[in-house]
């Protein structure tokens, strides 16, 4: 079968998208300026799959519609529920991944069932610590599923799992899904080492580095067609792209795709940040700056440190009210922070300048996080960062080559 017999390409405009909200007060214009210096393709405007209605409309006249979605599902500033049920689209059910369908619940945090506010329409939680997947009865209410989750472009980044969870449950029942594509702010570089699969867990779902350089729709078309969903199956899938997009673009999000993900710099860091959560460190939650700094109270005190508090989005962070030493980030270079790709600098930084407890610095997420049991043992050897990320180029290369048949946009 042909692989591209689903995708529909489409030829028209839309204003460049501002930038990310930031979580404190810091000012953010000089970061926003050089987000959009060269490459010369980060000013062209691009259209998100949301915007396309009027292709994916004719797809779902008749039908009753699961959106798959949350605050990150916008047009402009429409969000896609609204600009759907203006279009006559019989949405019914709303679908929500992490964070809620209005995205304010923190990382990891379950989430209820519940009703939508702004639309009356019910929602159904994926991320609410029982049973994974969409349950029977709300496939039995439905007959397509649309999905539309600005993702980040991380392995760890759970909101590609729980769209193939929704293509696992429209296989089962004969469902259709519709991807609205959206660009991978971290499209431009593969790196990381592929996941092994004997540490598949809620953060690494599927055979792929943690810096995978795919959009949500190619993740859904090599799904199906390297036989990642369940059983094998394959799901009835359509993929509305995204125009003028290539995986050098340099997207800046329009909302922070999650509560402590809200500042551009943060996103770029957070392929290299993320292992902290695998460790008592701290990676800046509960601060104005969270992954865009690190530290700890037995690091080595080197002028910078920070307090973690309580505040939305992260209610109980970790080393609460405690004093950490550490790195502030926050002025790093973006371009040589996206080249580095994933930079083990930090972690292995953070590990030599702890003065106490190297012992229980890190625990088994962060095995799950990186993706292997080769990477912790190394970084407590002595290996240097530059040392350990040779070890994966083979299996990032080998991916790049089993993922070409299922790209949707150039390289460049």
């Amino acid at each position: 079968m042909n692989i591209f017999r689903h995708i529909i390409y489409i030829a028209i405009l839309l204003a460049a998208a501002p930038q990310a909200t930031s979580c404190g007060s810091r000012d953010t214009s000089s970061t926003t300026a050089s987000h959009n210096e060269a490459p010369a393709d980060t000013l062209k405007e691009i259209l998100p799959g949301a915007a396309r209605v009027d292709l994916y409309r004719p797809m779902l006249e008749g039908k009753r519609v699961a959106l798959l979605s949350n605050h990150t599902g916008t047009v402009g500033d429409k969000h896609t529920v609204d600009l759907m049920l203006e279009n006559d689209i019989n949405v019914t059910t709303l679908l929500s991944p992490e964070h809620g369908f209005r995205g304010t619940a923190d990382a990891g945090q379950h989430v209820k069932s519940g009703i939508d506010e702004a639309t009356g329409l019910p929602v159904k939680s994926l991320y609410s610590g029982g049973k994974r997947g969409i349950p029977d009865d709300v496939m039995d209410s439905i007959d397509a599923i649309v999905v539309d989750l600005q993702d980040v472009g991380t392995r760890f980044y759970t909101y590609h799992i729980t769209m193939i969870e929704a293509m696992e449950a429209a296989a089962r029942h004969g469902k259709k899904v519709i991807v609205l594509d959206r660009p991978n702010p971290l499209g431009m570089t593969v790196d990381g080492p592929v996941l092994d699969m004997k540490l598949r867990s809620g953060v690494g779902r599927i055979p792929v580095p943690v810096l995978h350089g795919m959009t949500m729709g190619e993740i859904a078309t090599m799904a199906n067609g390297e036989g990642w969903l369940k059983n094998g199956d394959k799901a009835d899938l359509t993929v509305i792209p995204v125009e003028n997009y290539t995986h050098a673009s340099r997207y800046t999000l329009p909302q922070a795709p999650s509560p402590n993900l809200c500042d551009m710099e943060a996103i770029y860091l957070y392929p290299s940040l993320c292992y902290f959560e695998g460790t008592t460190a701290s990676v800046g939650r509960g601060t104005d700056f969270p992954f865009m700094a690190y530290g700890h109270p037995a690091m080595r005190d080197r002028g910078f440190s920070f307090t973690p508090k309580s505040m939305p989005g992260a209610k109980n962070p970790p080393l609460l009210g405690k004093l950490c030493h550490g790195v502030d980030l926050r002025d790093a270079n973006t371009d040589s922070v996206i080249a580095a790709g994933v930079d083990l600098s930090y972690i292995i930084d953070a590990y030599n300048n702890m003065t106490s407890g190297k012992a229980t610095f890190f625990n088994s997420f962060f095995d799950k996080l990186i993706g292997n049991d080769r990477v912790r043992p190394m970084i407590v050897a002595g290996k240097s960062a530059s040392e350990i990320k040779a070890t994966w180029q083979d299996e990032v290369n080998a991916f790049k080559t089993r993922r070409q048949p299922y790209l949707l946009y150039p390289l460049q």
